[in-house]
């Protein structure tokens, strides 16, 4: 079977290999995601899958406490699952990811167009190529060489195309609650290869403080709300190291800061010659795998209450919780999925997996914490180009983790029989 698999891939690539060019080609930014969401719908058609195409919505749904995106509304952002049901005795997966993709920036940082799809010296270019339809057509090559070659697994296949992820998981929460989960889950973003098990969670915070104004010529009258969020951003770099400093897992040894707290914006001041009198800090924090959301906000909001600075013990700074938050997800290392994976990635690559903690927040903390779905993150594609200007994803990986992941489903799901036996 396996030898069947790889001959497959390999005559199936460059037509592979043009329709993952014609997604990068629809301009899948939130609100944008249609176009690709139908090209993903035919092709699970095609392959012989059951498809589900719907719109997102619903009381529980929006009201759910994991809920999360900036918009209520979506019309016109499908998600599409496809089906593959087994015979029956065996276990189910998900294969997870998703088509919305972040803005392109600036425009001359690019070589070529964003959204150009081009193909060359073994690569594939635009926005989302790597984060991550390169990694959405692993999952669908592995389903198709399988499915292509006639075998029949015992048990089911689900393949999530979801919208959202990058604001929060809305798409994969909305997939869970339809019911589409499994015993387990493979999410195929652009781990360079590497398999995490482990996958940090993050939140964005906003922090107020307050001054006092006053005439710049007089600022000793006043209370400089800009000196005041120093002395916040200080206790913010305090309370990362203690944070950190509790973290011994090993996954987390090649990850220089586990849990980061980053400051992304501030915001202050509206006159050279005016004492300021408020300052605006937003910011992410991470959330490591064994902590809650609740716990992580708890204790920021400490932080900002405990300052030692007589002005901010009396005006205390506002912690505002907003915008996007993943939760963290964890499954063991002997984890059958994460043994089973490590053990078809040796027999492809002749090398030794390596195993650590995503350093950034995955749809697996949904997956696991609210889906009951043990994900584990694997696929083509290097993080650092993610989000980044010339973004691209080289062929050869998006092959190998295609026949990686097949060979994972035969293990995972059990084989009924194939056409020929």
């Amino acid at each position: 079977m396996k030898k069947q698999i790889s001959a497959y891939l390999a005559e199936h690539k460059d037509e592979a290999v043009a329709w993952l060019s014609k997604t990068i080609k629809e301009r899948s930014e939130q609100g944008l995601e249609k176009g690709v969401q139908k090209l993903v719908a035919d092709r699970l058609e095609m392959i012989g899958l059951e498809v589900t195409t719907y719109e997102p919505g619903g009381e529980e749904f929006i009201n759910h406490p994991y809920f999360c995106a900036g918009r209520t509304d979506f019309t016109g952002s499908p998600n599409v699952i496809g089906v593959w049901k087994g015979t029956g005795g065996g276990r189910s997966i998900v294969l997870n990811g998703h088509v919305d993709v972040v803005p392109a920036g600036d425009l001359k940082d690019w070589d070529d167009d964003p959204f150009s799809g081009a193909v060359r010296d073994g690569r594939v270019y635009g926005r989302g190529a790597t984060d991550m339809k390169g990694g959405n057509l692993s999952s669908l090559l592995a389903i198709q060489a399988l499915k292509k070659t006639g075998c029949k697994l015992k048990g089911d296949v689900v393949f999530h195309s979801v919208i959202e992820e990058e604001s929060g998981g809305a798409g994969t929460l909305s997939a869970i609650l339809k019911g589409f989960t499994a015993d387990a889950a493979i999410i195929p973003e652009p781990t360079n290869m590497k398999i995490f098990p482990v996958q940090q969670g993050s939140m964005w915070f906003k922090i107020t403080v307050k001054g006092k104004s006053a005439h710049g010529g007089t600022r000793y009258e006043g209370v400089s709300a800009i000196e005041k969020s120093m002395v916040a951003v200080n206790a913010l770099l305090q309370l990362e190291k203690k944070r950190n400093d509790r973290i011994t897992d090993p996954l987390y040894r090649n990850v220089p800061i586990p849990v980061p707290i980053n400051i992304g914006k501030i915001t202050g001041g509206n006159w050279p010659s005016s004492v300021p009198d408020i300052v605006v800090i937003e910011g992410r924090i991470g959330v490591a795998p064994n902590e809650s959301l609740e716990m992580v906000r708890e204790e920021l909001e400490a932080a900002m209450n405990e300052l030692d600075d007589d002005w901010l013990k009396i005006h205390k700074p506002a912690v505002e919780w907003f915008g996007a938050q993943w939760l963290p997800g964890a499954i063991k290392t002997d984890h059958d999925l994460t043994k089973v994976i490590m053990k078809r990635f040796e027999e492809v690559t002749s090398s030794a997996p390596v195993i650590e903690a995503s350093p950034w927040g995955t749809d697996g903390g949904l997956l696991t914490n609210a889906g009951s779905t043990p994900a584990v993150v694997f696929g083509p594609g290097v993080t650092g180009l993610a989000h980044y200007h010339n973004e691209y994803i080289e062929i050869a990986k998006i092959m190998e983790a295609a026949e990686i992941i097949a060979l994972t489903i035969l293990d995972w799901c059990g084989v009924d029989e194939i056409e020929g036996d």
